[in-house]
């Protein structure tokens, strides 16, 4: 079921990660025989994504955390897999795309191409050493860089930041945090809760170095250099930048498809493209790009019927996001961007119960810590949804 590169035409998905798999698999529910065929760089694998940066403390190396091999999943889902091949070219008008591996016709084509992590450029020798983990194989490289290391610096005090943070103090390194933002989760969480976090962390041995950027990052022997913005500078071994995301948009735009912050689609995931349609950390739903695994698994649900034909329409309901820190077990449903309403935290044993709530006492967002995150299921009934 794999490596076949003869003309086919059905629905053609790009992309192997939680988005193209989890769509793939909606579908087979609803029709066992329906072709398809999945586009992927990778080798077509699947793993967990969430679970690279909570793998070190764990001791996991990279090849553990493939649940499936390429072979498997074609079979299992019976489906064609093109690994490790690159898509160039989406021609709408003839309903083709050029790949590394010849051209392939589609009825319908999925675009669930995922995201890349924000590399800033830096001054410095070692600018080019700077590392990110978006992939199984950057987990691999960056478990080859720390081997037998001690210190690692994280840029960026963000989700991923402060798992990462959580797990290599677990592992047993030295970790220092930089970050422009004068807290941790400083998008996420009201100040009380974030200090929470931060000093949980701490008492583990994690440094923060917030209000603050990293300027130039030189080598020094064995040894890098990050000069920060205030004037202070720290040595560590390993730069790890987990800065954010950014939608891969290029191919799309390139095919004419509008593309924002990411690849604009409707509320059935339509781009401006007909046939064409897209989900996951790519695409862009009313303005909305939520690179997070509930929204995946939403959009995915909605957009398999109407790739058969039964056009179904997407509504993201309140979808709390949990943070992987153990030294305080986070979770976090933020208000929309436009709320009106201020945040009332309160101290309870052993966590913090954080309310985001409108001047007539509803509730728009939490923020759950330590023993709270027990309140998730009911608080989440009383947030009104994101899409509706």
């Amino acid at each position: 079921m794999t490596q076949n590169t003869s003309q086919s035409s059905g629905i053609v998905i790009i992309g192997s990660g939680l988005a193209g798999y989890t769509l793939i698999r909606e579908i087979r529910k609803l029709d066992k025989t329906a072709a398809i065929t999945l586009i992927t760089r990778e080798p077509g694998y699947f793993y967990s994504k969430p679970m690279l940066s909570t793998a070190l403390a764990s001791n996991k190396e990279a090849a553990q955390l493939i649940s499936t091999p390429a072979e498997g999943m074609g079979t299992q889902l019976e489906i064609n897999i093109l690994a490790d091949t690159d898509v160039s070219v989406i021609d709408a008008a003839t309903q083709t795309i050029q790949t590394s591996k010849g051209a392939l016709s589609y009825t319908k084509l999925v675009l669930a191409l995922g995201a890349d992590q924000i590399r800033i450029p830096f001054e410095g020798s070692a600018a080019n050493e700077v590392l990110t983990v978006n992939d199984l194989e950057d987990y691999a490289k960056f478990r080859s860089a720390i081997a037998n290391k001690k210190k690692v610096a994280i840029l960026g005090a963000g989700l991923i930041g402060c798992e990462f943070a959580n797990d290599l103090v677990l592992g047993g390194y030295e970790v220092d945090v930089i970050d422009l933002a004068p807290q941790v989760l400083g998008r996420l969480l009201p100040e009380a809760a974030a200090k929470d976090l931060q000093k949980k962390l701490s008492d583990l041995g994690v440094r923060w170095h917030f209000s603050t950027t990293a300027k130039a990052i030189n080598r020094n022997g064995n040894t890098i250099e990050i000069s920060l913005a205030n004037g202070e500078s720290i040595s560590c071994d390993v730069v790890l930048s987990a800065v954010g995301l950014k939608p891969r948009v290029d191919l799309a735009k390139a095919a004419g498809i509008k593309t924002g912050l990411g690849v604009q689609v409707n509320r059935e995931l339509e781009t401006s493209h007909k046939n064409i349609y897209s989900l996951g950390d790519c695409a862009e739903v009313e303005g909305l790009v939520l690179p997070y695994v509930m929204p995946i698994m939403q959009a995915a649900r909605a957009l398999a019927p109407t790739l058969l034909g039964q056009v179904t329409t997407l509504s993201y309901p309140a979808m709390p996001v949990m943070v992987k820190t153990p030294a305080l077990p986070t979770i976090v449903s933020p208000p929309a961007k436009d709320a009106q309403g201020q945040w009332k935290t309160t101290a309870i044993e052993g966590g913090i119960e954080a309310r985001f709530e409108a001047a007539d006492g509803k509730l728009l967002g939490f923020a759950l810590m330590g023993t709270a995150t027990s309140q998730r299921g009911s608080l989440t009934k009383e947030l009104p949804p994101i899409l509706q």
